[in-house]
């Protein structure tokens, strides 16, 4: 168990190369319980080869990733779930075949009690289990004001709903660190304003941290911003810090600038490859 205020996530000096490129360059960044901690910067910073170091997908070359308290270091994606980590990826990903109560399930499975042997003989400790998954899939459906459409199949949903259910899949595993990406992709003003909400509410019991293009959710619910410009951490600071730093205005405008020092940033150049 990690200290009452200990950090969620702590990423420590990380480098990760592929080839003979950097696409993480000594990245640094923490987020504790109760924070929404923003990562931003023009395409080729390095904002999913982050999300994929921190999710198991990639092995840093230098550096340490610390969860709850526990250095990780040997990480895999079939751990996060059980380490209190939860990831949304930029596509839905939902199953077409299963309905929205289905597809949440699903989420939860890591955390049945139940074993296989017990699911594929139909016992009633296995039977327990599953109305308690489908009761708790109700209920974050419901947080999630989708709870209506519980019986549907996702094609038959607006996108915004099925991106609702998708975050569903995921809060049902009941994490402690929520890593977004990218959530605010084709939503409308409206929709965004109550997934700023949304997010703000889930702080109560998670750490948050939010891969986003979207600078006005951005600046609207985060706490701290951490600003990537090729694989190098440019800035970071408040929303208010982060939008005055002239490296920050460089980065996305294409331009070269001096070092900066306030938030620890340097000098960067937009990349022209992808995230």
């Amino acid at each position: 168990m990690a200290e009452a205020g200990a950090p969620a996530l702590i990423v420590e000096d990380v480098s990760v190369g592929f080839g003979g490129l950097l696409a993480l360059d000594s990245v640094s960044l923490s987020v504790v319980p109760g924070e929404i901690v923003g990562v931003i910067g023009p395409n080729g910073a390095g904002k999913t080869t982050l999300f994929n170091v921190v999710s198991g997908f990639v092995s840093p070359r230098e550096g340490r990733i610390v969860l709850a308290g526990r250095e990780m270091r040997r990480l895999r994606p079939h751990q996060l779930a059980k380490l209190g980590v939860g990831r949304t990826l930029q596509g839905i990903g939902l199953w077409s075949q299963l309905t929205v109560l289905e597809n949440v399930m699903a989420g939860a499975q890591v955390s049945a009690r139940a074993g296989l042997g017990a699911a594929l003989l139909g016992s009633r400790r296995s039977s327990r289990d599953e109305k308690a998954l489908a009761d708790r899939a109700r209920s974050v459906l419901e947080e999630l004001q989708v709870g209506d459409v519980a019986g549907r199949v996702p094609s038959t949903l607006p996108y915004a709903t099925q991106k609702r259910v998708a975050l569903a899949r995921t809060l049902v595993a009941s994490p402690t660190l929520l890593l977004l990406d990218e959530p605010a992709s084709g939503l409308s003003d409206a929709e965004l304003a109550s997934l700023g909400q949304l997010l703000r509410q889930l702080t109560n019991r998670m750490a948050i941290v939010l891969v986003e293009h979207h600078m006005d959710l951005v600046m609207s619910v985060c706490d701290r911003v951490v600003v990537l410009d090729a694989g190098r951490v440019i800035a970071s600071g408040t929303p208010d810090e982060v939008k005055g730093n002239p490296a920050v205005t460089a980065a996305y405008l294409g331009g070269e600038v001096e070092p900066v020092t306030a938030g620890g940033s340097r000098d960067g150049r937009v990349a022209g490859a992808d995230r």
